[in-house]
């Protein structure tokens, strides 16, 4: 399989061959993490870019009495801010959700890339911007979409994502996110994410099998949840 590094960059613009290089060396060497580990906790001091290569993780939030948002998934070919170095501490946490193989990037390192590989760099940025504009795509849907569409969005969103890094097919992939994560990611009590999910399968859209998730109607998901795939800046390739 492809460097899901590689393949998110290039489709914010054309990579030399050098570039491609250099992206493959420093996401080279993965270190494979089990499932609900914590790559960094709130309160830490940053440790380097944190790079997803495989599986899926989130960045969330705890309150003290236990309560939890989650505010973005990471999947393969994400990365934590390109300038995290910036801050003293970290202001939320970063945990795989499934088991992940990730790399961490010196700050050093970060700053030579940015600095020698202007393409490369306006790449990074880029795909800051979308996991800017992604963020305010969940603050709509936490607050104003109804149940139903907050989980059928998701769905839509996580499929384009995982297709442009190659890790999805034209309909399914595969989706270890247990049922109380996906009620801290959209708003919603355990028990209204269980009937939702409940309601899209009996809609005819979806089938949920263990930890693949399977999209029987494309089209009848997106209007469901009224989802347009501009906010993930993808051009074309959001329509493939």
């Amino acid at each position: 399989m492809s460097n899901p590094l590689v393949r998110k960059l290039e489709g914010f613009g054309p990579l030399s061959e050098l570039d491609r290089t250099v992206l493959e060396r420093i996401s080279a060497n993965a270190q494979l993490i089990g499932p609900r580990i914590d790559l960094i906790r709130e309160g830490d001091p940053p440790d380097g870019v944190i790079l997803v290569m495989e599986g899926i993780a989130c960045r969330q939030k705890h309150r003290a009495n236990g309560a939890r948002q989650i505010t973005a998934y990471l999947v393969p070919g994400d990365s934590c801010d390109l300038d995290v170095a910036l801050l003293d501490r970290m202001d939320h946490t970063i945990t795989t959700l499934s088991a992940c193989r990730v790399v961490r990037i010196p700050s050093d390192v970060v700053r030579r890339l940015l600095k020698d590989h202007p393409t490369v760099a306006r790449a990074l940025r880029m795909s800051t911007l979308v996991d800017e504009a992604t963020l305010r795509e969940w603050l709509v849907n936490v607050g104003c979409r109804s149940a139903i569409e907050r989980i059928a969005h998701l769905f839509c969103e996580l499929l384009v994502r995982l297709q442009v890094v190659g890790f999805a097919s034209e309909d399914s992939y595969e989706f270890p996110v247990t049922q109380l994560d996906l009620a801290d990611t959209v708003g919603l009590s355990n028990v209204h994410v269980n009937r939702s999910l409940q309601e899209l399968r009996r809609k005819g859209v979806i089938e949920l099998k263990g930890k693949t998730l399977k999209i029987l109607d494309r089209q009848r998901l997106k209007t469901i949840a009224e989802f347009n795939a501009k906010y993930l800046h993808l051009g074309t390739r959001a329509a493939a």
